[in-house]
Order: structure tokens, then C-alpha cells, then sequence
């Protein structure tokens, strides 16, 4: 029976087969992915048994299919994606521009999980990194402001100067020397090594020296992945980070098609052979030849998106919802892929075009939690083995024994393959039994008696809390269809206005001519009737920005007017334009090729409901059972269960109901409709009654509403950082996320704030306390306050915060606010952090509270004032430099505290915020008798010491009948005449921090962390300045202090680096003869340094530690906007403390200077080294050196120079304390490959929420 289409999706547990036979119903079949004693591959099973019921007959397992009958097979398979989650690809090499060899170690120096005080970072995929001695850099720079680029005349005289791709002028520094390259890639050979991976500096423009060497490898028959030629775009970590998961990955794939092959008469390679595709993480196809490494690691989900784009989208957005046993997967189609290009999965930046689908980590099989008075689902997972409770293997509580328990499964129709024979049911007496124990653990904590059906109903309504849902939901089961084959090609450039269309034309036609060569070697032929249609993407920015927005071809009006588009799409996301060049990033082409009869998309949903002639209930003999299910406000119902094939189109059910196929089950709650389509179900819910969704008075705590509304309050936090970061103007808050969000009580107490920047998670409650007792009664509906000062709350004059108070029935009822670090706010330097500074006034406008938005009225004219007009009265001081970029931030801030009024029910949401900051409080008291019982009740002590000799000096008392402490700082040293003195609202940040990473729980962040705490801080001090007392390094260094001595007190570990190690340079702007104005620019960053050691960890290298977690620029994107070059970024080898858990080796970072710059460093522990704990020793103090001519000069830690072209500045930054026994004892532990849980992939809203939880 010819004409049979064949497609698979090969999971990590099961394979779904799905076959199209002629004039037959489709036929569907699940089966194990790995199954030893029945076959040795699924998928060649599952096309095995599709021939036998096509033919009619038996076809025996292990001899050669003969495919004559199958017109294609298509197969998405998760064969990459879990080899990059476990960590099992080919052993592979990295060969890297010399000086950079450590830079995928080190990425962009932000830690996953701020309150990780281990550190756990993903291990790098080689197994060896070489260093190639070969260089080039860019001739001339975004930020000049002069804007001067090399003339042709220029170019030809000169052989160092050449054109690189991207038209951009690219000086060769040094070329690869071959022959050594050929010695070291012989020995990669001799060590058994077959696969490398290539990424040079600037190679996405200047491919040359990458080629050269691939060529190389090539001739000795080693496997090359090169990143010019896989993904040429800018930014080198990423670029480098997807050149090697290729190596690691691709002779994987390659290994597992080609063991598919034999499985078939002709292996797929004979004439009569049917056409084989595979799915590519950007949702399309490829022949399986072309298969790689790269391109598949999304292959299995981004078939589910393409599935229901063909079949559900009706010019109404949709949301796909793809739930597995360990994570789910949620995308969006509006009548477009969206795509990313940049993304995180299972642990490594990546640049390829992936579906922007983002993980969950939550499904079947996330795992229950009582922890610490809340209701926990996931992250973690009881995976397929133990698996949940209920598969009779011993293991967890899980969200699939929630729904078990509530009768929501239906064991009858599950296939018994459970248990240690895998021959039996589900375990409903298991499930219940995790719940009853987890029912127990709840009353012995709260006196509240649960029954397992409202234990289980609590987790599912907390698991459904995380979600929210927009638009349509479309859940993802075996829908398979004609999918297109997709080809991407790319190449890099870059323009401001001026760009001439001929040659952007020019490049497009030759993209073309590329992509429909391969689509036509795949089998596209439009002879025959077969489609090649193309769509050009340009990916856009505003000059001086890094955020890029990929813009599609205008369909309608001037194809060529991207500006235009771009403008539009920017205000769209992010509310504004700026008055600025736009930029080209990249150019790309998508070429997609349809063969003849295929992709013909189904009827959508609401044209199948309206083409219904009828419309009428289930028969009485369709109910295959009745079971009971447990509902909440409803209780245990009596619930008719069906089965889907037996439904005809047009019957409605009413519920409850549960409705079960093959592969599903749908609950249909009771009062919802559920109507039966050909090729859908269409579920009507009923909305939330005006009852339920009253405001009563709430008297005691109910644990499944505190978990809903802990989970609702971080919520609402997160999202006024999206919205922050979105609408946002500055580089600082933008690209950097230095800002943090936070909601508080209706008497200015923290409630929930977002883990964003760990320096700003205690102090902005004082802020909010001080504006709070400073205007009493007096704030109306409509205001908006704003505030830095360090007397109210402030942390260092930067970092504005704007406070809103939320009222109802006329009262405060609650605050939200947000605080930002502006890029400049006046003072004696630009950037406003100079590093000698002694006097408050020079550091910029200083504001204890002014009034941003008065009846709802933004007052730009008092802005001016205080940040333009007053600062600059100072003697040597301006006023803010960039007015316009302030103002344009802090109406950010304004509409990010807007979106924290979403909570409906204040009364509820009053008694709740109370019962959060109870919980808190309750796991730290926890923490405080712990500890009070682990030393014995003695006092806790320690002091460190700043570069200048003063002490922080701290000692602990803990009461360990009641949980309570008193933290008293007495001994400290006094007020400094510089600027490491810091504000009091920053040693309580450094405190809750503390107790927060020591409880190693998901607690909420609020003022009940700190009730137990008592603070003393004698006045006068460098931990409590007087009102104008210098204070910029009190944020950026002393934090770092204080945070080391409260470890230290506990034991928890050893020293950190203890520094920021802040680096800014710049040039100021100028008034020419002519009358005309050249403005100046600046650029700001904080280099990583070495983690501590703790007891049972190694330090990690390479990383930013406690008070901060900002990340760096890409060498790549530092070059081409600053008159700069990156020499070397590496790891200090040997700075890390020795001693049985040794410390974190510190950096190096070698910058060369290419015009005259003004260089300033902020930093510290120069002079005392991070200490070691428990017998390890001390880590390497840091050191900044100045490199003039012959001279090498050290700056110390804190110092401004003029730099003149060829003179560097090399910043080492200091290693981590080692600890917990003596080096001989040290553990063998390779730092970096500790065991992390990978999401499998991280889509743009992932990737915001992840960016934000790590800095």
C-alpha cells in the first residue's frame, strides 16, 4: 500500500509514532524509547509494526525493513537534548584565540543562584582547551566621537588592514602560525581526541584564520565545528559555547543515524529509499544527513509547536503547553514562529535559531514539598525512575499522585508496565499513602488537620498559581502533520543610515542563492510543483545599545523600510523611541521549501465549531465508567468517564467528565462544556464566581492560601522587573539588571522581594520605612516619591529608588517600589563613582525625598532640579550628564510600581503579606536555635579589616530557647575620610542576605528574616556614617566586608574575594573652536574574582560573589564599541587558598588602551588577603597594575590615571579562601562540574526570569 507517512517524536521515556495510510484511519502507537529485550531501536520498532498492520502480515524483528510502501518518514528525537543534559557527548577539544583560553570558564562571571553559597556553576563541554597564536581586532569603534574610519586609500596601503564580512575594517594582529597549529592539533589526535571546536576574536567578520586552521584539522581527520561558519554573530562566549556544544554533540547525532540506517533495505541511501527528515530546533526539516549536533537539541518539543500552529491557530494568538513527566514546555504562536537566537539550554549560552519555547521546570513528575510552613512543587523531579509514587518503585510525592489521589487518573486505561517487573497498575494506595504522610507533617507543624484530597488539591492549585495563561491554551498530544523543511543563513553587519540598499540587496540575493541551493539538494524541486518561499529578517538596534529586536520584511507598503518597523516594534516592547542611529546586527534569510501536497494546514478550531450542523449530548452507551473525582468546592463527584474514539463530532459534554484516548486524559470541571471536533476538543470553563472571588475578613492562616499568595506576591515583584528591564533606557538597568523590585506593607515593612540585586534585598525596606514615618498621612492616589539618600535608606547615590504607594477605601494598604542604578548622577567624574571621593556632594545629587509624580502628574521640572541644577553648585561638579536618560529610567521605575497593583482582594492580600513575613521569620529562628545548639550557645566572633586598616569587627549572641539574635558591631573602626564608609541599610542587606543563603530554603525574602535581629551599629563608624560622608565604595566594597565577617561568625566559609573590582574609563565631552560640542562617553563594569571554600566544596573560579552578580560585556561587543582591545581574560592560576577544599581562583583581565582614556579602579583586599577557615590557607590579594612604556606601576586599590594609546591597565582580582584541612587532604573535585539540574531549554521569558534570579 504505497503512499504511507511515517513520523516519529522519540522522547527520552516513550516514542510516538503517528502513520498516514491511505484510505485508513491514522494509526497511533506509543512504546519505550529503550527497551533492550524486545529491540534495539524505537523507532525502527515503531515503523515496523506500522508495516505490519498496513500489510497485513508478520514482519520478524532484526532483519533489513523494506520501505517500498513508505513515502517519507519524519522524526523529531530529544537524542542531543539528553546528551547535553547528562553530560554524555563525544570527548572534544577547544582551540581559542591565545590569552583567552579560561573565557567559557568564566562566561559572563554571574552565578545561577545568587544565594548558592557553593557556587554551582555548569562544567564547559570540552574535555581541552588550545590555545592558537593568532589575532585580530577592529580598526575603528561605535563610540568614537569623532566617528574616523580607515580610508580605502588606507586599507590598500596597509597588508594588516582588511574588509571583513561585515564590511567593517578589521586589522590583523598576528596570523596562525600552521605548522604548530598542525603539532597541536596531532597531539589532540594522539590523545584520542576526533572532535575540536573553533572560536578566534572577531571571527564572526574576519572567518579567515578559523577556516585556515578547520582546514588543517581536516587533512589529519579530526571532526570541526566552526563557529564563523555555524552561527556568525557577534559575541564570542556564546559564539564559542555553541561552536563546542556542536563538537560535543554532532558525532552523536551522526552515531545515531547512521545505527538507524541499517535497520532499512538500501539503509535510506538507494534510489527507492523514502525521504528521512529530521526536526531542528527552529521547527523545521532536514534531510538526515545534514543532521547536526547544534540544530537538534530541540528537536523533539519544537515539532509539538509546529503541530498546533498548523491546526489551532485561528488569527487569535495561542499558547502551546506541552507537559512532560520532569519540566513543560510553553510557546506562543500569533500567525508567526517566534524565534530566539540567543538562549540558554541545559546550562549553555547558545547562539542557533531555536523555537523560543521555555521550560518549566514542573510535570507529572515534579516532587511535593512541606517546607517551612509552604506548599512546595518542584524543581526537582522524581524522573522516570523511582518516578512518582504510584509506579510502585519507592519514590516521592508528586504532582502525578496529586491527580491520582483526586481520581483524575484512570488506572483501568493505563498500560501495566509499573512496578519492580514493570508488569502491574498504578498505585493508587501509594499516592495516598505520600500524601497522608505529607498530611501528618502539615498538622505537626500547624495544628491544622488536612485530609489527602485537600493535601493534593493545595499542591495542584499552588503548581497552577505559577502559570498564567493570556491567550488560547493548546495542549500538546500526538497531532502530527506535513512539516516544512527550513534552512537559516546568516551573515553579520553592521550600519548606521547611510547603509546604500544595493549592497544590503547585494547580500541577500547571495544568501538566497545559498539557501535555495540546499534546499534543492534536499529534495525541493519547483519543477515538480514543490514551494520555495523566503522571508529576510534584519536584526536591529539603537546605536549604543545591545538589545537587538529581529525585524521581519514589511508585507505591505516599502518592503525596505525596516527603520521604520524597527522604531514602531521598539516602542511596541518597550514604550519608547530614542533619537539615535539604528543599527544592523545581522542580516538573515529564512528559505523554506514545501513539497507538492503537503502542509495543507486543518480547519481552526472555532471554523470547525461553526460549521457544526448540530450539536447534542453523548450517548448513554459512550460512558465507559463512572469514577469518583474530588473538586474543589464540589468535593468527591460522581464522574462519567469516556472514551475519546467513541465521541462522535458535535456531542458536548457537560462536566465533570474525563474524557481518555491512547495517549491523554481531560478533565472537564463540573459547569464547563467540552465539544467534540474532528480533529479537537474545545473546552468552555465557566468563570470564577463574584463568591469566590470575594474579599472576607481572613482570621487564620490557611497554608495552601499563604503558599498561593507567597508564590503571588514574588509574582507580582518579578513582574515589575520585566517591566523595568523592558522600559528602561540605560545600558545600567537594561543589559547590566542592576535594579530590584519589591513590594511592602501597608506600614512600609518588606513583603516579597525579587532576588535581583542581592545589595539592594534588605536596604530598600528602610527607604520605604523612611518615606513611610517621614509623610505620615499626608500622600494622596497619584503620588510618587523618590529618594537616594543615605540618612533615608539609601544605599550609594546612584541608585534611585521610586516609592508608590497603593491605595484603597482611601487608605495605604500597601507599597510597591523599585530601585535602579542611573548611570550618572552628577558629582566631581563622570559615572558618578570616583574612587578618592571624601565629601558626599561629590559623588552627585543627594535627595532625601521629592515628590516624582504629584496627582498623578509627573513632575519633570523637580527632576531638574535636583539631579541638573543642584549638584552642579559644587565646587568641580556637574549636574547629571545625561538628563534625558535619567528622566527617561525613572518613568520606568514609575510604570514598573504600576504593575504591582494587581491584587483584587486587599483585605485578604493585608493578612497574608503579615502571615509571609511570620513564615519567614519561623525558618529563621529555625536557623538561629540550629546554630545556637551547634557551638555550644557560645557568642559568635570575627572581624576583617578594609585595605586601610579599619575593622569590621561583629559579635553574635544567640538565644537559642527563643531564636533570636543580637548582632552587634561595636569595635568597629570609625568614619573614614573616603568613600568606604556605608549606609546602615547596607549591613542589613549583607545580614538578611546571610540568613537567607544559611537557611537553603525558598523562604520569602521579607522584614520577617530580620524580627529576630537586633542590630547594634555605633554611630559614627564606617558601618554608620555621618549624613554627608563619602559612601560610593561603601556600596561597592565595604558591602563585600561586612558580608565575609557575618560568614565568618557562623563558620559557613571561607573569604571570598571580598571586592567588586570596579573599573570605569571614559572621556569627557568637549566645546571645539568652532563653537561645535563633542560629547564624551564612559563605560562602567565589576570584574569576577575567586569563591571561598566551604565545608564540602571547592571555591569556584572565575565568578562575582556575594553583594553583586552583574555581568560583564562580551570581549567581542567591548571592542567594537570602546578604543579599547581586551589583551587576555583569563583565570589567576594559584591565587585560590589551598587547604582540603581549596578556593576559587581569581582573574586577570589585561585591557590596552588605543586613545588617550581617564582609567579609575575601585577596589580592595590588596592589602589583606581573603582568609582561609578551618585549617586552609589564605587566598592571593588582589592587584592592579599600570603598564607605561617600560614601566610596570602598582596603582593600589583605588586610584585615577590618564592612559595614552598602548598603555594597560591589568586588573587581578583576588582568589577565594581555601578551608576544612590541610592541603595534603585536598579533594580531587574538579571545580565546575558539581552536578547541576539543567533546564532542558530557555526561552526569551525563561531567560528574563533567569537573568533576573542571578543578578
Amino acid at each position: 500500500m504505497p503512499g504511507i507517512r511515517i513520523a516519529i517524536d522519540r522522547g527520552g521515556t516513550f516514542t510516538d509514532v503517528h502513520a498516514s495510510i491511505p484510505n485508513r484511519d491514522d494509526l497511533i502507537l506509543k512504546l519505550l524509547s529503550v527497551d533492550p529485550q524486545n529491540y534495539n531501536d524505537a523507532p525502527t520498532e515503531g515503523i515496523r509494526r506500522v508495516l505490519e498492520v498496513a500489510s497485513h502480515s508478520s514482519i520478524p524483528r532484526g532483519q533489513p525493513l523494506d520501505l517500498r510502501d513508505v513515502e517519507s518518514i519524519r522524526m523529531g528525537t530529544t537524542v542531543a537534548t539528553n546528551a547535553l543534559l547528562e553530560r554524555k557527548g563525544e570527548r572534544c577539544a577547544f582551540l581559542i584565540t591565545k590569552g583567552f583560553k579560561d573565557l567559557l570558564v568564566i562566561g559572563n562571571q554571574a552565578r545561577p543562584d545568587i544565594f548558592d553559597l557553593s557556587v554551582t556553576v555548569p562544567a564547559v563541554l570540552y574535555e581541552t582547551v588550545v590555545e592558537v597564536d593568532e589575532r585580530v581586532t577592529l580598526e575603528a569603534f561605535t563610540e568614537d566621537p569623532d566617528q574616523r574610519r580607515p580610508t580605502d586609500e588606507e586599507i590598500k596601503g596597509d597588508p594588516d588592514l582588511v574588509l571583513g564580512v561585515s564590511k567593517k575594517v578589521v586589522r590583523v594582529l598576528r596570523r596562525p602560525d600552521l605548522d604548530l597549529v598542525r603539532q597541536q592539533l596531532q597531539g589532540l589526535r594522539d590523545q584520542g581526541i576526533r572532535s575540536v571546536s573553533i572560536c578566534f576574536m572577531h571571527s564572526y567578520t574576519y572567518p579567515g584564520h578559523e577556516l585556515a586552521v578547520a582546514a588543517v584539522a581536516e587533512e589529519l581527520g579530526i571532526s570541526v565545528s566552526v563557529s564563523a561558519v555555524l552561527q556568525p554573530m557577534i559575541k564570542m562566549v556564546p559564539r564559542g559555547q555553541s561552536a563546542t556544544a556542536d563538537a560535543y554533540l554532532t558525532p552523536l547525532t551522526r552515531q545515531y543515524t547512521d545505527g538507524f540506517r541499517p535497520g532499512f533495505v538500501g539503509q535510506l541511501e538507494a534510489a527507492e529509499s523514502p525521504r528521512c527528515d529530521m526536526m531542528q530546533s527552529d521547527g523545521g526539516l532536514v534531510d538526515f544527513r545534514r543532521f547536526s549536533g547544534l540544530r537538534a537539541i530541540l528537536s523533539g518539543p519544537a515539532g509539538g509547536v509546529v503541530g498546533y500552529a498548523q491546526t489551532c491557530y485561528d488569527e487569535k494568538p495561542l499558547i502551546g503547553f506541552d507537559m512532560g513527566g520532569t519540566s513543560t514546555d510553553v510557546s506562543r504562536y500569533a500567525g508567526m514562529y517566534e524565534h530566539v537566537f540567543e538562549s540558554v539550554t541545559a546550562g549553555i549560552a547558545l547562539q542557533t535559531p531555536q523555537l523560543d519555547i521555555n521550560t518549566v521546570a514542573a510535570g507529572g513528575g515534579s516532587r511535593l514539598f512541606w517546607s517551612h510552613g509552604l506548599f512546595k512543587v518542584g524543581p526537582d523531579s522524581a524522573g522516570a525512575h523511582p518516578g512518582p509514587a504510584c509506579y510502585r518503585k519507592g519514590g516521592p510525592a508528586t504532582v502525578t499522585d496529586a491527580n491520582l489521589v483526586l481520581g483524575r487518573l484512570v488506572p483501568e486505561c493505563f498500560p501495566r508496565i509499573f512496578g519492580p517487573d514493570e508488569n502491574e497498575p498504578l498505585d493508587e494506595a501509594a499516592a495516598r499513602e505520600v500524601l497522608v504522610e505529607l498530611a501528618k507533617e502539615i498538622e505537626r507543624d500547624t495544628q491544622r488537620t488536612l485530609s489527602p484530597e485537600e493535601v493534593a488539591l493545595g499542591f495542584l492549585r499552588v503548581a497552577n498559581e505559577i502559570s498564567t495563561n493570556w491567550w488560547y491554551l493548546e495542549v500538546l498530544g500526538d497531532s502530527t502533520l506535513a512539516l516544512l523543511p527550513q534552512l537559516w543563513a546568516s551573515v553579520v553587519y553592521y550600519y548606521t543610515d547611510t547603509l546604500p540598499y544595493y549592497r544590503l540587496m547585494e547580500m541577500v540575493e547571495q544568501l538566497r542563492t545559498k539557501a535555495f541551493g540546499q534546499l534543492r539538494d534536499q529534495g525541493i524541486d519547483e519543477a515538480t510543483g514543490d514551494e520555495i518561499y523566503v522571508e529576510l529578517f534584519l536584526h536591529m538596534h539603537y546605536h549604543g545599545s545591545d538589545t537587538l529586536i529581529m525585524i521581519p520584511q514589511p508585507t505591505a507598503g516599502d518592503q525596505w523600510a525596516f527603520g521604520e518597523c524597527f522604531i514602531e516594534r521598539h516602542r511596541q516592547e518597550f514604550g519608547f523611541s530614542l533619537p539615535r542611529d539604528v543599527c544592523i546586527g545581522d542580516v538573515r534569510l529564512r528559505a523554506v521549501g514545501r513539497k507538492r501536497g503537503t502542509g495543507e494546514r486543518s480547519l481552526p478550531p472555532s471554523k470547525q465549531l461553526e460549521a457544526l450542523s448540530s450539536i447534542q449530548g453523548p450517548a448513554a452507551e459512550a460512558k465507559f465508567m463512572t469514577k469518583k473525582v474530588y473538586f474543589e468546592q464540589h468535593g468527591w463527584q460522581s464522574t462519567p468517564v469516556y472514551r475519546l474514539e467513541t465521541l462522535p463530532v458535535g456531542n458536548r459534554l457537560v462536566g465533570p467528565a474525563l474524557i481518555i484516548d491512547k495517549t491523554q486524559t481531560i478533565l472537564v470541571t463540573p459547569g464547563a462544556k467540552a465539544t467534540v471536533l474532528k480533529s479537537h476538543i474545545v473546552i468552555d470553563i465557566i468563570p470564577e464566581s463574584s463568591a469566590s472571588a470575594s474579599d472576607p475578613v481572613v482570621r487564620t492562616v490557611d497554608p495552601v492560601q499563604l503558599s498561593v499568595f507567597g508564590h503571588r506576591f514574588m509574582g507580582i515583584a518579578e513582574q515589575m522587573g520585566r517591566t523595568l528591564q523592558k522600559t528602561s533606557v540605560s545600558t545600567n538597568i537594561k543589559e547590566r539588571l542592576d535594579f530590584s523590585c519589591a513590594i511592602f506593607s501597608g506600614d512600609g515593612q518588606l513583603v516579597a522581594n525579587a532576588p535581583h540585586v542581592p545589595v539592594h534585598l534588605g536596604s530598600m525596606q528602610y527607604a520605604v520605612l523612611w518615606q513611610h514615618d517621614y509623610w505620615k498621612d499626608k500622600l494622596k492616589e497619584g503620588d510618587v516619591l523618590v529618594s537616594n539618600h543615605p540618612i533615608c535608606g539609601g544605599t550609594h547615590l546612584p541608585d534611585l529608588t521610586v516609592i508608590t504607594p497603593v491605595f484603597h477605601d482611601g487608605k495605604i494598604v500597601f507599597y510597591v517600589a523599585s530601585r535602579g542604578h542611573h548611570a550618572d548622577i552628577g558629582g566631581i567624574s563622570a559615572g558618578s563613582l570616583p574612587p578618592n571621593s571624601t565629601e558626599l556632594w561629590q559623588e552627585g545629587a543627594a535627595i532625601e525625598s521629592i515628590h516624582l509624580v504629584r496627582d498623578g502628574v509627573f513632575d519633570e521640572e523637580a527632576v531638574r532640579e535636583h539631579l541638573l541644577i543642584r549638584p552642579a553648585q559644587y565646587p568641580g561638579c556637574s549636574g547629571a550628564r545625561n538628563l534625558s536618560d535619567n528622566m527617561a529610567d525613572l518613568r520606568a521605575q514609575t510604570g514598573a510600581n504600576q504593575k504591582g497593583d494587581p491584587i483584587n482582594r486587599p483585605a485578604a492580600a493585608g493578612f497574608y503579606m503579615k502571615a509571609i513575613q511570620e513564615n519567614a521569620e519561623i525558618a529563621v529562628r529555625r536557623l538561629l536555635k540550629e546554630t545556637h545548639q551547634k557551638f555550644g550557645g557560645q557568642t559568635l566572633k570575627a572581624v576583617d579589616y578594609m585595605d586601610d586598616g579599619s575593622p569590621i569587627c561583629l559579635s553574635i549572641d544567640i538565644n537559642g530557647k527563643e531564636g533570636t539574635a543580637v548582632f552587634d558591631f561595636t569595635g568597629t573602626g570609625p568614619e573614614v575620610y573616603g568613600s568606604t564608609n556605608a549606609p546602615t541599610s547596607v549591613t542589613y542587606s549583607a545580614i538578611i542576605y546571610v540568613l537567607r543563603c544559611l537557611v537553603k530554603e525558598d523562604i520569602p525574602l521579607n522584614q520577617g528574616c530580620l524580627n529576630p535581629i537586633n542590630v547594634i551599629m555605633p554611630p559614627r563608624t564606617i558601618l554608620s556614617p555621618s549624613a554627608d560622608a563619602a559612601i560610593v565604595g561603601g556600596n561597592c566594597v565595604t558591602s563585600q566586608r561586612v558580608t565575609d565577617v557575618i560568614l565568618r561568625c557562623f563558620d559557613a566559609c571561607a573569604a571570598s574575594q571580598g571586592c567588586l573590582n570596579n573599573l570605569t574609563f571614559g572621556t569627557s565631552s568637549r566645546l571645539n573652536p568652532d563653537g561645535s560640542y563633542t560629547p564624551g562617553y564612559g563605560y562602567y563594569e565589576t570584574i569576577a574574582g575567586g569563591a571561598g571554600a566551604g565545608p564540602g566544596w571547592h571555591g569556584t573560579d572565575g565568578v562575582h560573589v556575594h553583594m553583586t552578580n552583574t555581568r560583564i560585556t562580551d570581549c567581542e561587543v567591548f571592542e567594537r564599541r570602546y578604543p579599547c582591545m581586551v589583551r587576555s581574560v583569563g583565570l589567576r592560576n594559584g591565587s585560590g587558598g589551598a587547604g582540603q577544599y581549596k578556593g576559587g581562583e581569581g582573574c586577570v583581565r589585561e585591557i590596552e588602551s588605543r586613545k588617550p582614556l581617564s582609567v579609575s579602579i575601585l577596589s580592595d583586599r590588596r592589602s589583606h588577603a581573603p582568609y582561609g577557615l578551618q585549617g586552609g590557607e589564605d587566598g592571593a590579594m588582589g592587584r592592579n597594575l599600570f603598564v607605561k612604556d617600560d614601566r610596570t606601576i602598582n596603582l593600589g586599590p583605588k586610584n585615577t590615571i590618564r592612559a595614552n594609546p598602548g598603555d594597560r591597565v591589568i586588573i587581578m582580582t583576588p582568589g577565594g579562601g581555601g578551608g576544612w584541612g590541610d592541603a595534603r587532604e585536598a579533594k580531587q573535585e574538579i571545580n565546575g562540574a558539581k552536578p547541576v539540574q539543567h533546564q532542558r531549554a530557555m526561552g526569551s521569558v525563561a531567560a528574563i526570569n533567569a537573568a533576573q534570579h542571578s543578578n
